[in-house]
């Protein structure tokens, strides 16, 4: 089933994020295609990460609060908020690569 998992930094976390942010790539790259999509929210100009979104496909979500609380962002305190959402897919029209 699908979940939303949006998470916004805290602020002035830009080293933060830089640190812990080739570890957590590794991290999500474990899931393979349980991560259908994922990448950092932006500021309206686009010139600062603001958080992240992630689309998992996971059984529930027991399996998402866990893949949340490994994630190595998580774990180096990069988010002042971690929200979990139940996600109904109506229409998902993924670009071609």
């Amino acid at each position: 089933m699908y979940f939303i998992i949006l998470a916004t930094d805290k602020p002035n976390a830009t080293q933060i994020r830089q640190q812990a942010r080739p570890v957590h790539l590794d991290y999500i790259g474990g899931f393979g295609t349980q991560i259908v999509a994922a990448g950092a929210t932006l500021s309206d100009d686009g010139t600062a990460m603001t958080g992240s979104f992630i689309l998992v496909d996971m059984p529930d979500r027991g399996a998402v609060e866990e893949y949340v609380r490994n994630d190595p962002y998580v774990k180096a305190g990069l988010f002042e908020r971690v929200e979990i959402r139940r996600w109904r897919k109506v229409i998902f029209h993924p670009p071609a690569e």
